[in-house]
């Protein structure tokens, strides 16, 4: 790390040199020069202590030097942390190639002949400098942008803790089994998801992708969760999927959510008859998949994204669900999938992967994962990956 911690203005000289009459013949030099600063150290082996006092944007040193080697006093210079990038200036009363390729061997950035003139010293004092304190603002921005990074990263790391901490707990006994995955990627991409019994025939399952990264897309996918889970959309038959995705629709409008909008799937399923009504609002189609060999279903849907357009309608759809069939709700993030080439994986192979029964001991889920980190060639996600799997007994 450079010697200062903030920018410095102008230029700091420090001269190393035991000849007080070349000390008094620098200073005059740069006496007039208007922002150079200039101190002088006599002795080579208070050099870094000096240094540490002055801070210094450039360091000019003398060669011949008693008690310690002015090649040495490079090479301290630039073993210590706070001085590896300040500048230095060899002075030496030769031209002498060999020399001059050692100092520039050991680290030093210029070389020359003492003493010269007025103003080419002056241009090479700040010449260097400016190069310097340019270094300095550098590492000070390169700094505060690792910190604000860093923020970033935890406020991301917290609010996906956060919204893991509201997804409901699989459910392994009864008429409806449920499993979900939920894979947040590192800017945090707004998916949220839920099921929960409505009443004793009715069940209710949804998934919502807030359009956009980062804290406040997952601040607004757990307003519109929260809305959900606790029904309380005023005036809305939660057994009516239209119904709640017009709600949902009224209650959210993206002017009032710094223009973010979401998609979202939410579909009741009722157990005595076995039916499944869903409505979509921009959010890609569940696969119903029916036991023995029954080709998937995908149940789409036409409606708009939620938060788009105030006032609209949202149509509800149906199906019957056969003993042993499984339904898949899950966000974009599963699909698309960027390829090493660039290309994205096509739906149609997403969809293979995911109704083709596992090879091992793992779920389906756990399965279509390991087969998308595959195609990626990477385990990391673009985008959340959120799905949730309901099998009916």
């Amino acid at each position: 790390m450079p010697v200062v911690t903030s920018a410095p203005r102008g230029a700091t000289v420090l001269l190393v040199d035991d000849q007080p009459i070349i000390g008094e013949a620098v200073r005059r030099m740069i006496a007039g020069e208007e922002g150079v600063a200039f101190h002088y150290c006599k002795d080579a082996a208070a050099a870094l202590d000096t240094a540490a006092q002055v801070q210094p944007t450039v360091i000019l040193q003398d060669l011949v030097m008693p008690e310690i080697d002015g090649l040495e006093l490079v090479r301290r210079f630039r073993a210590d942390e706070r001085f590896r990038d300040v500048p230095i200036i060899v002075l030496s009363t030769k031209e002498e190639p060999a020399v001059k390729a050692e100092a520039f061997a050991q680290g030093a950035n210029d070389y020359i002949v003492k003493l010269p003139d007025r103003l080419e010293l002056a241009a090479r004092i700040r010449h260097h400098s400016r190069g310097y304190v340019a270094l300095v603002e550098r590492n000070e921005a390169f700094t505060a942008l690792q910190a604000s990074q860093q923020t970033l990263a935890n406020d991301i790391a917290t609010a996906a803790a956060y919204v893991r901490s509201l997804l409901p707990a699989p459910l392994d006994g009864g008429a409806v089994l449920a499993d979900w995955r939920f894979i947040p990627s590192a800017a945090l991409g707004g998916d949220a998801f839920g099921y929960h019994a409505l009443d004793a025939d009715h069940f209710a399952v949804y998934l919502l992708d807030v359009c956009g990264h980062g804290v406040g897309a997952a601040l607004l996918s757990v307003s519109a969760l929260n809305a959900i889970r606790s029904e309380a959309l005023p005036q809305t038959d939660f057994h009516d999927p239209g119904a709640v995705l017009a709600a949902l629709n009224k209650a959210f409008p993206m002017e009032r959510q710094n223009d973010m909008f979401f998609t979202i799937w939410y579909g009741v399923y009722h157990l005595p008859t076995r039916r499944l009504r869903w409505a979509g609002g921009g959010h890609p189609p569940a696969v119903l998949v029916g036991p023995g060999g029954v080709p998937p279903r995908l149940l789409d849907s036409d409606g708009p994204l939620i938060g788009a357009v105030d006032g609209l309608d949202f149509d509800s759809s149906e199906a019957d669900v056969p003993a042993g069939a499984r339904l898949f709700v899950y966000s974009d993030g599963a699909f698309e999938i960027s390829r090493p080439d660039g290309s994205m994986w096509p739906f149609g192979e997403f969809l293979e992967a995911l109704v083709a029964p596992p090879t091992g001991p793992e779920s389906p889920i756990d399965s279509l994962v390991s087969v998308i980190r595959g195609v990626a060639c990477r385990d990391d996600f673009n985008d959340d990956f959120s799905m949730v799997e309901l099998a009916f007994g």
